[in-house]
């Protein structure tokens, strides 16, 4: 089993506890500034990609000097640093893929960071954005297990794709039996596990696990 984490170069206060799901990663990309992060983070850095345009050439140098292996690209690109970072990813035959520090910010970078979590499930792969105050997880019809988490104690489910079909809640605040939800229906959002884990299963469609926690002002 082989876990990989990729960082992006999303607002650094949005970012979730690292030390919560470090032990978990065996393997550690940086997307552009996002290695920055790895770096100052203390965390290991197997691969540093990008075209690092949003660094400067201290912090360039930095990374160069803690990644095990540096890939540079030019400014001019098809692919977002992210994307590039997921490629390599892919190429790794991980299990599971963690992608933090995608959140916040441009609201088209976000949408289509989401957007990538198909990308990794199509491949048979777990696909998990983290940020301070959400987890997010691309399903396909099925039965799956949810297990409470005192970080992201909400749970939601939204419809990826128009419709969804047969959607079964147990184990939750409000089960749901046979249910079909569409894209604007709010019947799914902020429910709870009676205990420490909870089932869903739907038939058809493509469905999206939030697990989340109000943010508190400081």
């Amino acid at each position: 089993m082989v876990s990989v984490a990729i960082v992006g170069n999303g607002p650094v206060d949005l970012h979730p506890d690292f030390d919560s799901f470090k032990e978990e990663i065996d393997i550690w990309i940086g997307a552009d500034r996002g290695a920055l992060t790895l770096v100052l983070n203390e965390l290991p850095m197997d691969y540093a990609v990008g075209d690092f345009d949003s660094t400067n050439h201290t912090e360039k140098t930095s990374i160069q000097e803690n990644a095990t292996f540096f890939e540079e690209y030019p400014p001019e690109k098809d692919e977002t640093d992210l994307e590039i970072a997921l490629l390599k990813a892919l190429e790794l035959n991980p299990n599971t893929i963690y992608i933090v520090g995608v959140t916040g910010g441009r609201l088209d970078h976000e949408l289509v960071n989401i957007q990538l979590l198909y990308k990794i499930i199509a491949e048979g792969i777990r696909g998990i954005i983290i940020d301070k105050s959400n987890h997010l997880e691309l399903t396909l019809p099925g039965l799956h297990t949810v297990k409470h988490s005192n970080n992201y104690p909400t749970i939601s489910f939204i419809p990826f794709t128009q419709h969804v079909k047969g959607l079964n809640l147990e184990g939750f605040k409000y089960p749901l039996q046979q249910q079909d939800i569409s894209w604007g229906s709010t019947l799914c959002i902020s429910n709870k596990l009676l205990l420490n884990n909870g089932t869903f299963s739907y038939d058809e469609g493509i469905l999206l696990l939030i697990k989340s926690r109000d943010t508190i002002p400081m």
